[in-house]
């Protein structure tokens, strides 16, 4: 679960950046262990070859133990935090790699054929998961949009993946992270998905995993004499000494702060989920002397080194983490970019597309301002009723509610007026809100114009940021989003606002954003898009005449906004 989240949580663009730095941090994180942890066993223990072999590949896996630290500070799309989720599925994949091939060795069956039957089975299975998860996911989306539904699906898939993976001969532990990489894009990283799924996690499994290891050591043997003591001190240093190592020399290849050293050293320090898992197995097998694999004191150390791995990741990450949320130059960074302070009024009567509206906000929102959000019930003064007074406070709590599952505060406002439009432009001055989100009104006749008339008094009679959105599908199932800038409209004052909007959309989601303009329009937006909002996946393309807008139909498809 602890991989999926890192998965699920991963900035995809910003991994694309750093995937070499990622494949080196692999590398340097698995070879270093493997080569101390060879060593330390053959000269200091007086193991044998086969059993230095597995215990070196238990230094060289590393679990994200303390990436619910990570998620907290809000930093899981910092370079280090991605190099290092890069780094751990290469390292992983290797030392679960070098088990398998171990345990085929005790079965008699680690010949030319093995490795074959072993390549293609995982390579099937990957691309059984990088093609048909996602499509599964995105027909589930649209199809489906109660919670519940959605949080089991996302559960089983993730038990799938890892269920699958073990199918094959490797651990659960790589089907759900690629799982979770898979269905990044679908579920948003401010959202009551998101919410649920790190909460289950956070307060649920990986506790109770952390108890269950510390079930199976026996306190006793570390203090009975024999070797259980030495083998857990030196399993404890060597695991610890080679992360913190291969972090250092990633550093220097790299040039990068100290401070992202101690975070990359922090989140691979720690040693779990394959660890124990290798263990177990090397537990298990009885060599031809009658002996297992790994003896007893090699567990026992075992639990000990992920005990003390565990709360050395812990510390050095949360030491990290609080250095990066306070260092100047973040919040410098962080100034530059921050507009206003912004309220956005939604107003909500169709309880059919509340939830949409909701989340449509919670994608637009500044991520750093809690209270953002104003959900608007409107009645009519001349045609009030008690029935309708009923149904607009229900709506106002479900808004609340589905807001609330994403952590995010509503702040809940009922009034009276004369009209509709009149009574949100009251609320926008009373509250000051700086942006709109309504949906699409429906035409009564063939006279009733495309917006409608709220949407025109509304445009008419505020100078703030209308979004009027008409929902086809869940949010988190767009793939692309096709923006037609008109000509001169970089000297509106909303200018800047409307693309960090834009932009803020197409990172959370995942998804490319598009902007067609004519060539003085388009430079500037590209201008403010690579000050502001680099990290974002953009294309331009020219749009020589805006009466050419409908030829811009042939691009958009299903998943398009």
């Amino acid at each position: 679960y602890i991989m999926f989240l890192a998965g699920l949580e991963m900035d995809m663009e910003d991994f694309k950046k750093n995937r070499t730095k990622s494949f080196v941090f692999g590398w340097l994180t698995f070879l270093i262990p493997m080569a101390l942890g060879i060593w330390s066993s053959m000269s200091m223990l007086g193991y044998g070859f086969l059993t230095a072999v597995l215990l070196a590949s238990m230094y060289a896996s590393h679990t994200l133990i303390a990436y619910p630290i990570i998620s907290r500070y809000g930093l899981s799309r910092l370079r280090s935090v991605n190099i290092t989720i890069g780094g751990t599925a290469v390292t992983v994949t290797l030392a679960l790699i070098i088990l398998a091939v171990i345990g085929g060795m005790f079965k008699g069956t680690v010949d030319g054929w093995f490795w074959v039957f072993l390549v293609a089975k995982v390579a099937f299975l990957g691309f059984l998961i990088v093609f048909f998860f996602p499509r599964i996911g995105r027909w589930f989306f649209r199809k489906y949009d109660d919670s519940v539904m959605q949080f089991v699906f996302v559960l089983a898939m993730v038990f799938l993946g890892g269920g699958l993976m073990e199918f094959v001969g490797m651990e659960g532990i790589l089907g759900a992270f690629l799982a979770g990489l898979v269905l990044n894009r679908l579920i948003p990283h401010v959202s009551p998905l998101m919410n649920r799924l790190e909460f289950v996690g956070n307060a649920l499994f990986i506790p109770y995993f952390l108890i269950g290891v510390g079930m199976i050591i026996d306190v006793r043997s570390l203090f009975t004499g024999g070797e259980a003591l030495k083998v857990a001190i030196v399993m404890t240093v060597v695991a610890t000494f080679s992360k913190w190592l291969a972090a250092w020399i990633t550093q220097k290849i790299y040039r990068m702060q100290s401070n992202e050293r101690s975070m990359i050293f922090g989140l691979s320090n720690a040693q779990a989920a394959a660890t124990l898992a290798a263990v177990l197995i090397g537990h298990e097998i009885i060599m031809e002397n009658g002996e297992r694999l790994l003896n007893d004191d090699v567990l026992n150390g075992t639990v000990v080194m992920i005990l003390f791995t565990c709360v050395i990741s812990s510390l050095v990450t949360e030491r990290s983490a609080r250095r990066f949320a306070l260092d100047e130059n973040v919040q410098a960074e962080e100034e530059a970019k921050k507009v206003n302070t912004e309220q956005i009024l939604i107003p909500v009567a169709n309880p059919e597309t509340i939830e949409d509206l909701i989340n449509l906000a919670l994608v637009i929102k500044d991520a750093k301002q809690k209270n953002a959000l104003v959900a608007l019930n409107v009645i009519n003064d001349n045609n009030s009723s008690e029935k309708k007074e009923q149904q607009g406070k229900r709506n106002l709590e479900k808004a609340a509610m589905i807001a609330a599952a994403a952590d995010v505060p509503v702040t809940m406002v009922s009034r009276y007026d004369l009209n509709i439009a009149s009574g949100i432009i009251h609320t926008i001055k009373e509250y000051e809100a700086t942006d709109i989100v309504i949906g699409l009104h429906r035409k009564a006749n063939i006279v009733d114009s495309f917006f409608g008339h709220l949407a025109e008094s509304l445009l008419k009679g505020t100078h703030r940021e209308v979004m009027i959105a008409k929902f086809l599908m869940p949010v988190n199932t767009l793939r692309r989003i096709n923006i037609a800038v008109p000509p001169k409209a970089e000297y509106e004052s909303g200018f800047s606002k409307w693309v960090e909007h834009f932009c803020r959309m197409g990172s959370i989601l995942g998804c490319r954003v598009h902007f067609f303009a004519n060539e003085r329009t388009l430079m500037r937006v590209q201008q403010l898009v690579k000050k502001r909002h680099a990290g974002t996946p953009t294309e331009f393309s020219i749009l020589e005449e805006w009466e050419d807008l409908l030829l811009l139909t042939g691009q958009v498809n299903y998943d398009t906004l």
